[in-house]
């Protein structure tokens, strides 16, 4: 399994990414690509944040974009005082055997209940068999 690791630093807040293929998943004839992605979201300021939302961007093989926005991240709006992490997993399912995805997390700082927002690093979802 090939992964794909991006790094990004936002006020203090570090957003880690790897992605991977999941071919077991996958349905190539039917153009379903299911890849995963693991995010660890570090706090390396000295303010406690909580995670309120997220927004992603997904452009997929044909340009084809589309946006998706939601509440916290998989069921969750994670409070992290500083030197803390929360790391989690999801997926997304492209037509195609390549695409890209990035955004961001709008977080409050709870000292003073300032937003911020913590920008997702492009990151490039991509079938390993595409080099072969």
């Amino acid at each position: 399994m090939d992964y794909t690791t991006k790094n990004q630093v936002t006020e203090g807040i570090r957003i880690i990414v790897r992605s991977m293929f999941i071919p077991e998943q996958s349905n190539i004839a039917g153009k379903a690509f299911v890849f995963a992605y693991r995010i660890t979201i570090r706090n390396e300021s000295d303010a406690t944040v909580q995670l309120l939302q997220r927004h992603w961007d997904i452009v997929d093989g044909y340009g084809a974009e589309r946006s998706v926005d939601g509440e916290g991240v998989v069921g969750v709006q994670p409070v992290l005082p500083p030197n803390h992490q929360h790391t989690y997993v999801s997926g997304c399912v492209f037509p195609t055997p390549i695409g890209t995805m990035e955004g961001y997390y709008t977080m409050e700082r709870l000292d003073d209940g300032t937003l911020i927002e913590v920008k997702i690093p492009k990151f490039l979802m991509e079938a390993p068999f595409l080099y072969n």
